[in-house]
């Protein structure tokens, strides 16, 4: 059975639902950011610590377990291990000195987490937002029970 309830907006219910639903997709988009911006910086990080190992590495043998994917890994000989190739972005790559290298995925990593923590911030205002509107919600439909004739249900 419907309930004639004068005081509560169907549109205003419909709208505040609209933007809880608008709120949780950017969320979900934002997560994947910081799960993105996550993951490069610990490569980073491995990357960092594979060129302090390979620039550590015996001259005379020279040889390093290269991983290729999957599990799987080769001996590899690196030719010059003070040399790295260093990815820049729009798929520019320059060779560097390997503490160049480091020094550079070390900014790389600074601008990640400066990045993170903004899309981490801009998660707890929308999840705030959320909240906001979902106690609006909640007083809406305790005001459409509370108008509702005693022993009936309704619904808005």
């Amino acid at each position: 059975m419907v309930n004639k309830v004068e005081n509560v907006d169907p549109r205003e219910v419909q709208m505040l639902q609209h933007y809880l639903n608008e709120y949780g997709q950017q969320i979900e988009i934002f997560s994947q950011q910081f799960r993105m911006i996550e993951q490069g910086r610990l490569e980073s990080l491995a990357a960092i610590d594979t060129i302090g190992a390979v620039s550590a590495v015996d001259a005379a043998d020279g040889t390093v377990l290269l991983q290729i994917g999957g599990g799987a890994s080769v001996r590899a000989h690196v030719v010059e291990p003070e040399r790295v190739l260093v990815s820049i972005g729009a798929e520019v790559t320059v060779e560097r000195t390997s503490a160049e290298a480091i020094d550079f995925l070390k900014d790389r990593i600074t601008e990640m987490e400066a990045s993170g923590k903004k899309i981490a911030e801009t998660i707890e205002k929308v999840r705030s937002q959320m909240d906001e509107i979902s106690r609006r919600l909640d007083l809406v439909y305790r005001a459409a029970q509370q108008q509702a004739p005693q022993g009936q249900s309704g619904t808005l």
